[in-house]
């Protein structure tokens, strides 16, 4: 039995239709369903035919226009572009041109500009000092011949030649060295393939002697083609009794060779130790006084000892009247150059028979130490001179080779002086 309960038949009102209700929130709630559904349902709609559109275009193009080659054939054309290029085919390599995506510009430059550069070695700073001293003629001759050779290979690049003469009884023959020996030196180096330095410089100081010899005995009586006049009269027995000493030194990128004939000298300077690189020829040395003996020559001590009462040396260029007991074979060493290695001393023996190696390499560095890095000028109207410390090393270089030379005059040497100082610092 139905009950009545505010004029709503409770009974019928659970067995009927559920009625909709009218408030707004109800309505519009309904209505954004709607709409959202009709949205989803038309995008629905409309995105099928648009893509099934577009797939049918996508394969009438590509039945027109082929795929895309794979990346390897991709860069098979890309490599023969780059060749073609390089051979000048195609293109100019001009930045800018239209072209493939490869960048075939830059390739070709990267491939084709380190073959057009080349490493040049750094010639090492030096200065050069060379006096007469207390003497009545100059008789020393100094050469510096910085990347004499043309040769580029890993023997002969960047060498450079330092070479100290110190002639005697004319100055004919040490200014016939400084002219010849490096020429000399240079063709052997050049033609000279596998020998050694020491089969080079042996070589190279034996067609020294044999070339002063023969340009000794001509007649050069007033020619002055070598840069001065000698003051003995050629043609006779005075020039049999010429020669020179000779220390050169050639400095490689990893190697100091030097070769030495007679009383000059070479001392390196490495991490403030004096290691001489050579030994002087004396008559006196047991070895070469034990080689005039055998062959049939005398040391006779005049003054010091000397080969037959004349001569202060067992080695020298030229002296053809005192062969064999006097030769022009040189003594060579080769020395491995080391970070440690600061500075290279070449002199005659006016500085060493008054100057230590210790004393001349303390000296040298204290030169080269002073050099001190460029400062900035203070105001732009100032009037100091800055040097930068690349430009001043030449500087430091020669106020050694003075400092080193005025020293041996305050010793009272009584010989010609001659200093060549090398830098052989690392550039950082």
């Amino acid at each position: 039995m139905a009950s009545m309960c505010f004029g709503v038949n409770v009974g019928e009102a659970e067995t009927a239709a559920p009625v909709e209700p009218s408030s707004k929130s109800a309505r519009r709630r309904r209505l954004l369903e709607i709409h959202q559904f009709k949205y989803v349902a038309t995008d629905m709609a409309v995105a099928n035919p648009l893509e099934s559109g577009e797939r049918r275009k996508r394969q009438k193009m590509e039945e027109v226009v082929p795929a895309s080659p794979p990346r390897e054939c991709a860069n098979a054309v890309q490599n023969c572009e780059v060749k073609e290029i390089e051979k000048g085919l195609i293109g100019d390599g001009v930045p800018g041109e239209k072209g493939p995506e490869t960048k075939s510009f830059d390739l070709t430059a990267s491939t084709s500009e380190p073959q057009l550069v080349v490493a040049v070695p750094e010639c090492p700073k030096y200065g050069m000092t060379s006096v007469c001293g207390r003497r009545r003629d100059m008789e020393d001759a100094v050469a510096i011949c910085p990347s004499f050779s043309d040769r580029t290979s890993d023997f002969t690049a960047g060498i450079h030649l330092f070479g100290v003469y110190d002639g005697h009884g004319c100055s004919h023959v040490a200014t016939r060295c400084k002219d010849r020996m490096h020429e000399i030196v240079k063709t052997e180096i050049e033609s000279g393939d596998g020998a050694s330095w020491e089969q080079m410089m042996s070589e190279s100081f034996s067609k020294m002697d044999k070339d002063v010899t023969e340009w000794s005995t001509s007649d050069r009586t007033g020619d002055e083609s070598s840069g001065s006049v000698c003051r003995c009269e050629l043609k006779t027995p005075q020039s049999e009794a010429v020669g020179s000493t000779a220390v050169v030194t050639i400095v490689t990128p990893d190697k100091i060779i030097v070769s030495n004939c007679g009383d000059s000298r070479a001392v390196l300077c490495r991490n403030g130790v004096a290691i001489p690189l050579s030994v002087d020829h004396k008559p006196d040395r047991p070895d070469e006084l034990k080689r005039i003996n055998d062959s049939g020559g005398r040391v006779i001590y005049w003054d010091g000892p000397r080969v037959l009462g004349v001569l202060a040396m067992s080695r020298a260029i030229g002296d053809n009247y005192l062969k064999p007991y006097v030769i022009s074979e040189p003594e060579v060493t080769v020395t491995e150059r080391a970070a440690e290695d600061e500075c290279l001393i070449l002199a005659s023996d006016g500085l060493w028979d008054v100057v230590s190696n210790e004393t001349a390499c303390a000296v040298a560095l204290k030169c080269l130490q002073s050099c001190k890095p460029r400062s900035p000028p203070r105001s732009p109207g100032n009037d100091i001179t800055y040097t930068a410390a690349g430009e001043s090393s030449d500087k430091a270089c020669s106020d050694a080779s003075i400092l080193l030379t005025k020293l041996a005059l305050a010793r009272h040497s009584a010989d010609n002086v001659s200093v060549v100082v090398v830098d052989l610092r690392r550039s950082q």
